[in-house]
């Protein structure tokens, strides 16, 4: 089993910046991705970013691709997602996941490990 918290979540103006942290624990030896998604009211859950773990490569999005910068910390056992020129439409609960599968970084189905979520809200 993996533990995934996520915190730094709040409201912002558009044009800010929000840091969201993700801590994992468990048995984290097992995990191959690491990654980031969003859901909005009515809307899908989306994929905003993710990390390989052994090497720190990172998967973006064109919807997010040079606003948002992921980041791992081996020591902390953490991963941040560095969000800048936040725009209304990023207004979300974010969720870090954790997938072992070595299949897709993007798709959610393969991600088996998720946190809680934290509110990102953007104002305009």
């Amino acid at each position: 089993q993996v533990q995934l918290v996520e915190s730094g979540g709040g409201l912002v103006q558009a044009g800010g910046s929000l840091r969201l942290s993700c801590a994992a624990s468990g048995r984290t030896s097992s995990v191959y991705f690491m990654g980031w998604f969003r859901q909005a009211p009515g809307q899908e859950r989306e994929f905003v970013g993710a990390i390989r773990w052994s090497d720190g490569d990172t998967y973006y999005p064109d919807s997010v691709r040079g606003r948002f910068t992921l980041s791992r910390d081996n020591a902390e056992n953490t991963i941040a997602l560095q969000m800048n020129s936040l725009k209304f439409e990023d207004t979300a609960v974010y969720y870090c996941a954790a997938q072992s599968e070595r299949v897709s970084p993007s798709d959610p189905l393969w991600y088996y490990y998720w946190g809680q979520g934290t509110q990102v809200t953007v104002s305009s």
